[in-house]
């Protein structure tokens, strides 16, 4: 008993401050928020709270990353299963967009996982741990596929640079309207339904972009 109520402790710990850091470093950024600060907004007396419980802020950054990668991952997984032989490159590109704007819509409001990513992104210590992520995903794998048997007169180098610029697109474009939201300013798109379509419409019209020689 003992044991069980000690467990549900630490887990309501490690909850606390991974929700605490999410925020404070979509807000502020990553570099500029110490573990300290992370602790203290958890409510954790102890300032070595996030040392105990995750170790380093890499381990913490991939501890948010693997949070909220479960939920997208399990979205992708069904929207992939969906697709057959004939799925066209907007089905390809749904895939990639849906799972995020869906995960998104069901944490409600406020949220801020999109500003987190976006600061994640950029950041060169951290950005690879997102990828890593991703790229361990068969979900992922089988879009990348897809996306290629649909556009065969890419090149490999074209493939690559379009989806890079595809998750940008992505990423950057979800942070903007979950900033919106959390501030209640106006936005074009009235639910995370339309901002996937805009979303999809534009991704797709980036894949069919002429090629300039």
């Amino acid at each position: 008993m003992m044991g069980s109520v000690r467990s549900q402790r630490v887990d309501s710990t490690r909850e606390a401050i991974l929700t605490a850091a999410e925020r404070l470093f979509a807000e502020r950024g990553i570099a500029a928020v110490s573990n300290r600060q992370v602790s203290e907004a958890a409510g954790q007396g102890n300032n070595t709270a996030v040392g105990y419980h995750f170790g380093g802020k890499a381990d913490l950054v991939r501890a948010i990353v693997r949070k909220h990668h479960a939920s997208t991952e399990q979205l992708c997984r069904e929207m992939v299963s969906r697709l057959d032989a004939d799925a066209g490159l907007r089905d390809w590109v749904g895939c990639l967009v849906r799972p995020i704007t869906e995960h998104l819509a069901a944490l409600g409001n406020p949220t801020w996982y999109a500003r987190f990513s976006a600061q994640v992104m950029p950041d060169p210590v951290f950005r690879d741990l997102i990828s890593d992520e991703s790229l361990a995903s068969p979900s992922v794998v089988r879009i990348v596929d897809g996306l290629q048997r649909c556009l065969p007169e890419l090149s490999p180098q074209l493939h690559r640079e379009r989806n890079a610029m595809a998750r940008l697109l992505i990423v950057h474009s979800c942070a903007e309207r979950e900033r919106a939201l959390a501030d209640d300013t106006l936005v074009y798109r009235t639910s995370w339904e339309e901002a996937a379509v805009a979303l999809i419409d534009a991704i797709t019209g980036l894949y069919l972009a002429p090629v300039t020689r």
